[in-house]
């Protein structure tokens, strides 16, 4: 998992939900990769599944995942090939949906509210910074503690456990 990481935001409203970020009529399928196709059409961006790049960062109000508890929504997140949400607060299952299949979030209101829809920016996860890079503008974000932030390096919660069962991650 990168520290450091750039993209185009794509940015989004409050509330977005789980049957927004991947509609229930494409739970008939656990592949990541098709689920990916169908990432947030049901939203204020219904092309974004065809119309972002790979390294696009999703922006959000608050409350972003609230709905349904589906691990499918950071998958399919994760597979179109978003390295972070920004949000100014994150639904608690989806929190932890993501941070247990190895999506990066970052809690950071002040962000939010600065950053617009195409401006660039960049998200340091180890130092819990935000930056503009469209207007030079640096924001603090929510920091995680330190046993989530191994879970994430790893990959997700399962790859965690799997390295913890061979010792290859230290306490």
């Amino acid at each position: 998992m990168k520290t450091v990481i750039r993209g185009r935001v794509w940015k989004f409203g409050d509330n977005v939900d789980t049957d927004q970020i991947i509609p229930a009529r494409y739970l008939n399928t656990s592949d990541p990769h098709e689920l990916a196709k169908h990432v947030m059409e049901d939203s204020e961006h219904p092309d974004f599944a065809y119309k972002h790049r790979e390294g696009d960062i999703i922006v959000a109000g608050k409350n972003f995942g609230s709905g349904s508890s589906r691990e499918h929504a950071p998958i399919a997140i994760k597979y179109a090939g978003v390295p972070v949400v920004v949000a100014k607060s994150f639904a608690r299952i989806f929190f932890r949906n993501a941070i247990n299949t190895g999506l990066p979030i970052v809690e950071a209101p002040e962000a939010v509210e600065e950053i617009r829809h195409g401006d660039e920016i960049e998200v340091n996860l180890e130092k819990g910074i935000v930056t503009n890079l469209s207007t030079g503008k640096e924001f603090k974000a929510t920091s995680f503690p330190e046993e989530l932030q191994k879970i994430l390096k790893a990959g997700g919660l399962m790859e965690y456990a799997k390295s913890k069962l061979k010792g290859s991650v230290s306490e």
